[in-house]
């Protein structure tokens, strides 16, 4: 008799306990609407955890991103450096205002924007650098700054995998002018779908209350600043309901327990490979030094995509369910229409055809854990052809900068 093995789900949003209780206290409340007490906690609480002048729920990032884009004032024909190697919504948020993306390869190591690949990329339409933070692990934050600086330009951080992680002692979402973060279910804290921008340049805090709320400046009448609002700006009906952030406000209330329950499932992962990557079986993810990273996701880089087809085929068999991650927008049919690709991107492109995340969510167990690593270690060990590991880049450096040119064609 065949004993069908328990699915081990790729992701299982984490509930606290308390999300119930919150929702229930908010329909007593009977403001259901944004801006309510629950709003005012989450904001708060983001505003003061982050060092942000501000915190607005939105929705979604993937609206937190088009505030921002709004507060650039990207327009039509305008450029925003940004990775291929990230989800559609970054670019599309820059789309959506007649500006165009120019996408730029990724570091090696630790799979964010290369930040030598910025300056060639900046030219005469150039407005902002969009820096993604990938898997919860800080880009070179400190050349990128030093780069917007030096051109001008505006830095919208992407950090929707980035809550609770620093580069330094600076929470990722609060080093640039404009931050956004994610609280999709797949997220470390969720509340189904929403989202937050962090404006933390004081130039754009007036506006940013006023694009959030349908372009009227409701928030100074309901400070008593004005004795009616109007339409003053554009905008658009970017906040989060109040029902959605109590649910948010209990995973908040909870996130340094959760985010320690993560890390405690990746460096069990992260122990575990240690001698198949040394084997040339795989690469595990790297962390600079100068990084707390948040245990988003772990990922394994394999060999080329035949076997990351055949690995995640043989997991799925034991009843592991694991999954690829970005595919370039840069090769995408949108990509090629509404984008500029600088370079040849060829990190990028070999990273996406190898990559594959595992299972890690704050409730796995032990045994879960542990039937992962088994799967894992089984199928590559099966392999028994070790090789040399593929070069990556060392620790972090500053390199001088390349010169700046831009190709005839894109």
């Amino acid at each position: 008799m065949t004993v069908e093995l328990e699915l081990i789900v790729f992701n299982r949003a984490h509930v606290t306990g308390s999300e119930f209780g919150y929702m229930q206290e908010a329909i007593r409340n009977g403001h259901l609407a944004s801006s309510g007490p629950f709003s005012k906690r989450c904001a708060e609480w983001l505003t003061e955890r982050m060092g942000s002048r501000k915190a607005l729920l939105t929705h979604s990032c993937t609206s937190a991103l088009e505030m921002a884009c709004t507060l650039a004032d990207i327009c039509p024909g305008d450029e925003v450096i940004m990775p291929s190697f990230t989800f559609v919504t970054t670019a599309n948020a820059v789309v959506g205002r007649g500006g165009r993306p120019v996408f730029v390869d990724i570091r090696p190591d630790t799979l964010c924007i290369d930040e030598r690949q910025i300056e060639p990329a900046i030219g005469p339409r150039t407005k902002a650098i969009v820096p993604v933070h990938y898997a919860g692990v800080g880009c070179e934050m400190g050349a990128i700054s030093e780069l917007a600086a030096a051109h001008d330009l505006l830095i919208i951080e992407d950090a929707a995998h980035g809550i609770g992680a620093t580069v330094g002692s600076r929470p990722l979402g609060a080093i640039g002018h404009l931050g956004t973060y994610s609280f999709h279910e797949t997220k470390n804290v969720s509340c189904g779908e929403g989202g937050a921008l962090l404006v933390n340049d004081e130039r754009f805090l007036e506006r940013a209350e006023i694009v959030h709320e349908k372009g009227t400046d409701r928030t100074r009448f309901l400070r008593g600043q004005v004795d009616k609002y109007t339409w003053v700006d554009v905008g658009s009906s970017y906040a989060l309901s109040e029902l959605a952030a109590a649910y948010l406000w209990a995973q908040l209330e909870h996130e340094s327990e959760t985010t320690a329950k993560r890390l405690g499932i990746w460096n069990r992962y992260h122990s575990a490979f240690v001698e198949l990557e040394a084997d040339g079986l795989l690469r595990r993810p790297v962390v600079p030094s100068d990084c707390r990273h948040n245990a988003h996701l772990y990922y394994l880089l394999l060999d080329d995509l035949p076997t990351r087809a055949a690995f995640i085929e043989w997991l799925g068999s034991r009843g592991v369910h694991a999954v690829f991650h970005y595919v370039p927008l840069h090769t995408s049919s949108a990509g090629q229409r509404y984008a500029l690709a600088h370079g040849d991107l060829s990190v990028t492109v070999d990273v996406s055809e190898r990559l594959v995340r595992l299972p890690l969510w704050a409730d796995m167990t032990d045994s879960q854990i542990d039937r992962v690593i088994e799967a894992v270690s089984s199928f590559l060990r099966a392999l028994r052809r070790p090789k040399t590991p593929k070069p990556i880049d060392g620790p972090r450096q500053r390199r001088p900068p390349t010169p700046r040119t831009r190709p005839a064609t894109l």
